[in-house]
């Protein structure tokens, strides 16, 4: 069977940078098993023929409408499939679905009938909200960092901004290509809307989300970016633990050497 990829050059990009960040997270430790999960919204890199393609699966409630995202292409990381697979073969461990006009239901056009993503209804309602906003934004990534994660089983850090204010005073660079920080969503069941939900009200005011005692959610111009996001939190979280685990607690920057790094790199406030 011919490939959805073939002879689209910005189509196949899109997908591969999304191979090479589920082989990053696999050698990181970030993604046991089955775990975490990548959509990028792939809409302005599909052609005419493409959206004239029938689906090769039945048409699936996404489980709430989300109306921003009628007639939109996303390609998505598999349920169930692990992310080491996903990095040697996308399109047998991802599939590319369209959102009916409805909003509410999509349907698998490519390659393979590869079900997306469990938190799949996570992953779309951000997708919905950032293009509700006009944002330019269309990667959101899910994975399990082992540092940031055991930082959320410490209530202390759970309050708003103390672990933004730690991270970014571990090495300037967090501050500087993280300037809105970290929000924080109290434990919720997995793949629920009210998990959905939480994550898209944090979204006002950040790009990266823990998800207490289980993950961390980003959301960038492309999957790139995401996870480099992520990766900077992440070293600035071993800077800690590892200052901790030589027996003290590290200095960190001052606040008046952040405000220095905001004024002269004109971050967010």
């Amino acid at each position: 069977m011919k490939s959805i990829l073939e002879n689209r050059p910005l189509l196949a990009k899109q997908v591969t940078d999304v191979a090479e960040v589920a082989g990053y997270l696999w050698q990181k430790g970030w993604a046991e098993r089955n775990g975490g999960n990548i959509t990028v919204n792939v809409t302005d890199v599909v052609d005419a023929e493409i959206r004239k393609l029938p689906a090769i699966s039945d048409r699936v409630a996404i489980g709430r409408p989300l109306p921003n995202l009628k007639g939109t292409y996303f390609f998505c990381k598999g349920t169930n499939k692990r992310m080491r697979d996903l990095a040697r073969q996308p399109m047998e461990n991802g599939s590319v679905i369209r959102i009916l006009d409805d909003g509410s239901h999509y349907e698998i056009i490519a390659d393979n009938p590869v079900k997306p993503t469990s938190e799949l209804v996570s992953h779309l309602s951000m997708h919905n909200y950032l293009i509700g906003k006009g944002s330019n934004y269309k990667a959101a990534l899910h994975t399990h960092p082992i540092d940031l994660v055991a930082m959320t089983h410490h209530a202390p850090f759970l309050k708003k901004d103390v672990l933004t204010n730690i991270l970014w005073s571990m090495i300037p660079e967090t501050r500087a290509f993280c300037p809105r920080g970290l929000g924080i969503i109290p434990y919720k069941m997995p793949s629920s809307t009210e998990l959905a939900d939480a994550t898209i009200k944090e979204l006002d005011e950040y790009d990266v989300v823990m998800w207490e005692k289980h993950g961390v959610c980003s959301v960038a111009e492309n999957i790139m970016e995401a996870f480099d996001m992520v990766d900077t939190l992440s070293k600035s979280a071993q800077i800690y633990l590892t200052a901790k685990s030589m027996g003290f607690a590290p200095d960190g920057m001052s606040q008046e050497q952040m405000k220095e790094m905001q004024i002269a790199f004109n971050l967010p406030g």
